[in-house]
């Protein structure tokens, strides 16, 4: 099993991309204070790194990748099998595939080796009390396995066959490991109340000033492997929608538009995948979300700052849905440059000119 740090992409990364971000998924996973955050992503020390793999599983964008686990290689092999044993290293087991930590497996892995109904054992789950990576391993692999069976419940009445965690002599007096993220609270705070309730809360937040253009960095858009397998593995046979809760361990989410949009288009600038877009005319401006690359990273509800950016408590997850509209408004004409502009209320001035006269203001009073 290699110990070589896991790679980190930065333009990937949620902070990254948007500097005031409060994402810490990759530092909560992480059991030996191995990550870092700035406001320009995550550092790794290697030194403290074992190379478990946890914050390669936990970060929705892909920002991390890891030479010694590579879950798309080891499904192909695994399909040519009749069946599937899988452990983690510490544990010692010998298996078909050795991962760093069971928690890695994350739950589009899962459930697509559900979905191909190939039996699947998990070895030295039991053994995650004496483990190096502890607990956070071990909550990570629960809620992985959570939401592949959220999944699961979503295909019905297909048969899947369900991942089974063999026991392993577990120490007679280990109590179930708890872990509580500050990323986890996070997205409690933002969905667990009910979409009603989180949006009576935020009405209620004093107005925000707009974020600054250097807090958003651009950076291609790239879709990580797990939200491509997602997309196999919420096709149903017989062409029904595909509901789902939202869960922090799948990578998806369905947003929409509240009144009060400003049209800053940060949500669109901060995206890292390229599910918010813009499509426009001479005449007409859109915003899309094409819920098929949104890997749920909520960086577009934390850009928002009228608050206006809300989430949905279930969707369909179904493939191929075409892009949604947002918001859609009519361009308007500048009375001064002649230039096309898009504002929320009607305007004589494009931002342009209106900022011009700010400053000259500011200057000559």
């Amino acid at each position: 099993m290699s110990v070589v740090a896991p790679e980190f992409r930065a333009a990937r990364c949620v902070r990254y991309r948007y500097r005031y971000s409060e994402c810490t998924r990759c530092q909560d996973a992480c059991p030996h204070q191995a990550i870092s955050l700035g406001d320009s992503g995550a550092a790794i020390d290697p030194e403290n790194c074992r190379n478990c793999a946890l914050c390669v599983s936990a970060c929705r964008t892909g920002a991390f990748a890891a030479a010694g686990f590579q879950p798309i290689e080891m499904l192909r092999q695994a399909i040519k099998g009749e069946s599937l044993s899988i452990a983690c290293a510490p544990s010692g087991h010998a298996a078909d595939a050795v991962v760093p930590c069971l928690g890695a497996l994350d739950a589009p892995l899962l459930a697509y080796l559900e979905k191909r109904r190939l039996p699947t054992h998990l070895l030295g789950a039991s053994q995650c009390t004496d483990c190096a990576h502890g607990a956070k391993g071990a909550a990570q692999l629960e809620a992985n396995l959570e939401a592949a069976a959220e999944l699961r419940a979503a295909a019905a009445p297909e048969q899947w066959l369900p991942v089974e965690v063999v026991t392993d002599t577990p120490a007679p007096t280990a109590e179930k490991p708890r872990f509580a993220s500050g990323r986890r609270h996070l997205f409690r705070r933002l969905f667990g109340r009910g979409v009603d309730e989180v949006a009576a809360a935020v009405e209620m937040k004093p107005a925000a000033v707009p974020v600054p253009d250097k807090a958003i960095r651009a950076g291609a858009y790239a879709l990580p492997e797990q939200r491509e397998l997602l997309q196999i593995v919420a096709t149903r046979k017989d062409g029904q929608p595909y509901h789902v809760a939202i869960h922090e361990a799948l990578p998806a989410l369905d947003i929409s538009i509240g009144p009060g949009c400003t049209v800053c288009e940060a949500c669109f600038r901060v995206c890292p995948t390229g599910a918010i877009g813009i499509t426009e005319n001479p005449g007409d401006w859109a915003l899309l979300f094409q819920r098929d690359r949104c890997v749920g990273c909520v960086a577009c509800l934390e850009v928002c700052q009228p608050r206006v950016l809300d989430a949905a408590a279930a969707f369909d997850l179904s493939p191929d849905q075409p892009p949604r509209v947002l918001v859609s408004l009519a361009k308007q004409r500048c009375d001064r440059c002649d230039r096309f502009f898009v504002s929320p209320r009607p305007e004589k001035t494009c931002k342009v000119c209106s900022d011009d006269d700010d400053a000259f203001a500011a200057i000559y009073g």
